[in-house]
């Protein structure tokens, strides 16, 4: 009678290691998440609104001849959101444009010796 036992238990225990309730339980395991790829570095320079000429803002999304001539006009700016804050461009312009732009301050003057 002891083979019939130990055939029957071989039998068992490889049913249930053939069965989907294995496979189900390997399934449930979390999957790592896939990694994020990576951002893309930036293919162009940042446009200075302080220096460029008005071709080269009219590159920029939503800047055309008007919108550029505003922003010339304004100069110089201290910070790249004077253009919103001033109402030179609107909001929804410069949240577009605001990753492609940059308000450089020029060099500072060398300091002239004061007249004895």
């Amino acid at each position: 009678m002891r083979v019939p036992r130990q055939l029957l238990t071989a039998i068992l225990l490889g049913a249930v290691a053939l069965s989907p309730v294995g496979a189900l339980a390997q399934a449930t395991k979390p999957a790592t998440p896939p990694a994020a790829p990576a951002p893309a570095a930036p293919t162009t320079e940042l446009i200075d609104i302080n220096t460029a000429d008005k071709a080269t803002l009219m590159t920029l999304d939503g800047i055309g001849d008007a919108r550029s001539d505003a922003i010339i006009k304004g100069r110089p700016y201290r910070a790249k959101n004077e253009l919103a804050d001033k109402s030179i461009i609107p909001e929804a312009v410069y949240d577009k444009i605001k990753d492609r732009i940059i308000a450089r301050q020029p060099p500072p003057k060398p300091a002239t010796p004061a007249k004895k």
